[in-house]
């Protein structure tokens, strides 16, 4: 039975946010191709993970039988973040930009993922090659060329991360100029946030479509 890993980070609900509107549709196709699948999902935005404490670090480094029992019960909330993450044929991410950076319950799930020795620093990983689709949702414009460019930090974190340190394959769709509509001064960018979050919402339909037919072979 194929797994699907869903975590949504944006503070807006529902198709008030356009990195939860992105996610929604990749689901949905998913879900068409897998109909008898599974979906874990995580809202880290009204369910945060605990942020990563000193207990919860420690005791990856300390023999079971020498944890404390605040060791011990911290890093059994980080198992279980850890297990849903290796069970997953596919990941999906919601990351908006917020202050040019991703949310802070998002960076909190990060740290409790990245486990040097399990999920991270194995050339046999458990997650190596696993698909990831991050919708990275901003509400300017910072792809090269463009003024903000150099304040682009998301993308570039997230595949050191993803894709450096865990050894994912990830994918990103990047739903751009979303604050046009809200934002008088930005009200003639309003057509090109349109076929922004149109091609967003297309492209995650495609890459559904293609992990599914992935793997299914």
């Amino acid at each position: 039975m194929a797994t699907l890993l869903h975590l949504d980070s944006s503070l807006f609900p529902g198709d008030a946010s356009s990195s939860r509107a992105v996610t929604a549709a990749f689901r949905r196709t998913w879900q068409e191709h897998h109909p008898e699948g599974m979906v874990i999902y995580r809202d880290l935005a009204t369910d945060p993970v605990p942020h990563l404490t000193a207990d919860a670090h420690t005791a990856g480094q300390t023999d079971p039988a020498a944890r404390t029992p605040a060791q011990a019960a911290a890093f059994a909330h980080r198992l279980t973040l850890i297990d849903e993450l290796e069970i997953a044929d596919a990941i999906l991410i919601g990351a908006p930009m917020y202050n040019y950076s991703i949310p802070s319950t998002l960076k909190a799930w990060l740290d409790n993922i990245v486990l040097v020795g399990r999920t991270a620093g194995l050339a046999n990983s458990k997650l190596k090659a696993t698909p990831v689709i991050v919708v990275a949702s901003r509400g300017g414009s910072y792809a090269p060329g463009t003024p903000r460019e150099g304040y682009e930090y998301v993308q570039n974190y997230l595949a050191a991360v993803l894709v450096d340190a865990l050894a994912l394959d990830v994918n990103f769709i990047v739903p751009e100029l979303t604050m046009a509509v809200h934002n008088p001064a930005m009200s003639e960018l309003i057509p090109l946030f349109e076929a922004s979050r149109q091609r967003a919402l297309d492209d995650a339909a495609s890459m559904a479509k293609e992990i599914a037919h992935r793997s299914a072979a």
